[in-house]
């Protein structure tokens, strides 16, 4: 039996659309409606990276399980 939750993947979102990746020629950044075509990472630090630069939100995706939800950040206070 394999475990689902190892398909769980960090994704960026922001505005309703979803971080592709950005284009080669143009250095312009692609966008999606779908989750599913979006840029994916299992790195935290990567992704905080990433939602930084662009001014996004984090969310957990599992394409497995259909979900998406926004990823909590720890109160390290």
């Amino acid at each position: 039996m394999v475990d689902i939750r190892v398909y769980t993947v960090i994704i960026i979102e922001k505005d309703s659309k979803f971080l592709v990746g950005k284009e080669m020629l143009s250095n312009s950044l692609k966008w999606s409606d779908s989750p599913y075509d979006a840029w994916k990472t299992r790195k935290k630090d990567k992704a905080y990276i990433v939602s930084e630069k662009v001014k996004g939100n984090r969310y957990l995706f599992n394409p497995v399980a259909r979900q998406a939800r926004p990823m909590k950040i720890p109160d390290n206070t």
